[in-house]
Order: C-alpha cells, then sequence, then structure tokens
C-alpha cells in the first residue's frame, strides 16, 4: 500500500527520515523512486518487510536492521491469535534473516529481537516487549549518529575542508541523522565543511539518487562525480577526508562497504588523504577474523546491463556484480563508532575497543 507523505525533517534536525512507525504499520520511503517520487509504503507483515529489505526499498545496514526488528513486531501482531504465536514468531525471524547477507546489522537486530521474544509468556506479552525493543534499537541508532558525529570532529582538524563520500550513509540509510553523512551534517553545522564530493555509486546510484539529494534538501553544498573521476578529484588536494560507512567490520578491522570502497582506499593512500569508517557498534563482528571471512552479495547482473529499466549494454553480456567490497585495515586511518575512535586499526586496538565481544 502507498501513502502520500512529506518528511523532509523534523525538530531534531535529524534529516529526510525513511523509516516511520505508526504502531500498527511500518512506513518505509521507497528509495527506488528517489529523487524523482517521494513514495511512502506501508507494511503489516513480515514477509512484506523482508521483500523490502531484499527489493532495496530500504538499504543501508542500520536502516535495514531497525526495519527487521519493526518485521518481527508485526509478525508477533500477526499471530497474537494463533495458539502457536511464538512458532510463528521464530519463523518470521528466519525468513527476514534471509534478506540480505552482507549487512551484520540485521542479524544483530533480530537476535536481539529473539532474546527478547524468549522471556514472553504470552502473545500480548510479546507485542509489547518486542515493540519496545524495536523502538529502542531504532532510538539508539539516532543517538549513536550523533555521537559519531562527535568523535570524529574531534579527530578531523578545524580547518574548513572538503570531503568525498561513496554510496548513502544519511538519514535515508539509518534511523536518522546518519552515520558518514552524520560526519558530513556535524561538519557542516561547525562551519567547517566547503564541500561535499558524491561518487555516483553505480550500479544502484545512491550516491546520485540519494546522497546529493539529501543533501541538496538541507543546502549543504554537493557536487556529484563519476565513481571514475575520484582520483582527478583526489589529485586536486582540496579534499582531507574521504569519509564511508560499513556493513560489516571484522575483528582486524577489515571493512565490507558498498562496491568501490577498497579503490576508494587505495586511492585516498596513494594521495595523502586520510580514509575514515563510520558505523555504530552494531556493525561490528568480532566473531569473524578478518574480511576473507565476510559473506559477499552478487546480484543479478541486469543491475549493471540496465539503468532504471533502459538497457546500456548488449544482452545477455556476463556481468560481475558484487554489492560490497572489503577494505583491508591497513587502508583505514580511522574507525568510529559510538565507542569512540579506533585510528589505525588493527587487532588489538579493535579487541582494546570491544573486548566483551571477544
Amino acid at each position: 500500500m502507498t501513502e502520500n507523505r512529506s518528511n523532509h525533517s523534523d525538530s531534531d534536525n535529524l534529516g529526510t527520515l525513511a523509516i516511520l512507525w505508526h504502531g500498527d504499520y511500518l512506513a518505509l520511503l521507497d528509495q527506488r523512486q528517489l529523487p524523482d517520487q517521494e513514495i511512502w509504503l506501508t507494511f503489516t507483515d513480515a514477509r512484506t518487510v523482508a521483500n523490502a529489505i531484499r527489493d532495496m526499498v530500504v538499504r543501508g545496514a542500520p536502516a535495514i536492521g531497525i526495519s527487521a526488528a519493526y518485521g518481527v513486531v508485526l509478525a508477533a501482531r500477526q499471530s497474537k491469535d494463533a495458539g502457536h504465536w511464538k512458532f510463528d514468531i521464530e519463523a518470521a525471524v528466519d525468513m527476514l534473516a534471509q534478506s540480505r547477507p552482507t549487512a551484520v546489522n540485521l542479524f544483530w537486530a533480530l537476535e536481539r529481537m529473539k532474546t527478547r521474544l524468549q522471556a514472553c509468556q504470552s502473545a500480548a506479552e510479546a507485542i509489547a516487549n518486542l515493540t519496545g525493543e524495536a523502538e529502542a534499537i531504532h532510538a539508539e541508532d539516532v543517538a549513536a549518529n550523533q555521537l559519531m558525529g562527535r568523535h570524529a570532529l574531534a579527530i578531523m582538524g578545524e580547518e574548513p575542508m572538503a570531503v568525498l563520500t561513496h554510496c548513502n550513509t544519511g538519514a535515508l540509510a539509518t534511523g536518522g541523522y546518519g552515520t558518514a553523512l552524520g560526519v558530513v551534517r556535524s561538519l557542516w553545522r561547525a562551519n567547517r565543511l566547503t564541500r561535499v564530493y558524491a561518487d555516483e555509486t553505480r550500479p544502484w546510484l545512491q550516491g546520485s539518487r540519494l546522497t546529493a539529494w539529501e543533501l541538496q534538501q538541507e543546502g549543504i553544498p554537493v557536487t556529484l562525480n563519476a565513481d571514475s573521476a575520484a582520483a582527478q578529484i583526489l589529485r586536486q588536494g582540496d579534499v582531507r577526508w574521504v569519509i564511508v560507512g560499513a556493513d560489516r567490520i571484522t575483528a582486524n578491522g577489515d571493512v565490507a562497504n558498498k562496491i568501490g570502497t577498497y579503490s576508494l582506499a587505495i586511492l585516498a593512500r596513494h594521495h595523502g588523504v586520510r580514509f575514515m569508517v563510520v558505523a555504530p557498534s552494531s556493525t561490528v563482528d568480532m566473531a569473524l577474523a578478518s574480511g576473507s571471512d565476510i559473506p559477499i552479495e552478487e546480484r543479478d547482473g541486469t543491475e549493471v546491463r540496465a539503468v532504471r529499466g533502459v538497457a546500456i549494454a548488449p544482452e545477455g553480456v556476463e556481468v560481475y556484480n558484487p554489492v560490497f567490497d572489503v577494505t583491508p585495515a591497513e587502508l583505514i586511518d580511522a574507525i568510529v563508532t559510538e565507542n569512540g575512535v579506533i585510528e589505525r586499526p588493527d587487532r588489538e586496538s579493535m579487541k582494546a575497543m570491544f573486548p566483551a565481544r571477544v
């Protein structure tokens, strides 16, 4: 179901929100339609939420986790009159877990929901407790994003600067404010940002469709560039930091993020530009030793052979379409989470920041 809604900002200046919880249904801004149309889709069951995650209605690791948590609540609401309510909710959790394989936030959020479910003795208790847990996950993400912005500014220097970013890591990809784009917002509000260069981010064009649009909504100066122009931009010397998000960070500090991030890190190191990863601690997976252990999602080649339904390549040509790549820790200058900043990340510094997870 679609509904018309405008939500460019809220009173806390969190940016353009993409997830709204209404107590008995979930509303998601259909990010496949931006920037041409602002269409909100509404969801009342877990299966359609899982489809929305899989089909990229909602994207961005934190936003996926939040949406999945609300999907569990919807499953609880649907199973309230059934004698096998707990089984139905657990089945919904398993289904949601299969929607995307790489972003660990999805599994982290679902694990929190499963833990909360196990203590419930009735369907009514499950609805109340799971609703509270999903709302807490959502609120914690927003608070973490704002805190990460403050942590990042503390290491970036006082002089105004240009930055370059990849994919979309703003309010659209999170519960609000953003991770890497949250740092951009913080820089702008501190009068320390001159310009954002936004990679277009093939093949889904999240940079051109989403990041450029999101920044324009707030009047933040943004220049859109083809991914292949990043080296030339960094060579000019205006950019001081490349700032990206993450979908999974392993125990040694390796980072999985949108395809193209690894090449940006190499370019940044060559040009003497510092490279920052910004992600909530829910993105950290200390159970995986290194980036080689991260499952990398591959999607259909149609996404590369065509842009929004218009063919740009020979029909049937073979396509390699990984959604993510892995940036080695040695190319990263700083990982910023709400827990603090890890400069020059390695196994020991990761362990020191997240001792309880080892």
